[in-house]
């Protein structure tokens, strides 16, 4: 099973500075935010997000956003039974987040960039 982590909570696990994965500032995040059509909380979820990768992210990110509805295989692929849900590819370790992506903090703690 992929470690989630929804949003509404805290992440746990300390990382360390040399841990596999860390930002260094060099590296490019593939991201992949899986939504529903337009429901509010995906539209909110791609709004969050864009935001984030454009402040702190500039131009070392690869976003791409996949409707459930229109590919359903790539939902089936990764094993996905919640919508909306950001994955981080890139660099490693896989990151799952759930939810609208509004709590900022908590989505950089996600992509190891805080």
């Amino acid at each position: 099973m992929k470690k989630l982590i929804p949003m509404s909570k805290k992440i746990v696990k300390k990382r360390m500075a040399n841990e596999p994965g860390i930002n260094d500032g060099k590296n490019e995040y593939v991201l992949r935010l899986y939504v529903t059509g337009s429901s509010q909380k995906s539209a909110q979820a791609v709004v969050n997000i864009n935001a984030i990768c454009k402040k702190y992210l500039k131009n070392r990110y690869k976003l791409e956003i996949i409707d459930v509805y229109k590919q359903p295989e790539l939902a089936s692929s990764e094993e996905i039974t919640v919508i909306p849900l950001l994955i981080k590819k890139f660099p490693l370790p896989e990151e799952r987040m759930i939810g609208d992506l509004s709590d900022t903090e908590e989505v950089l703690k996600g992509l190891c960039i805080v």
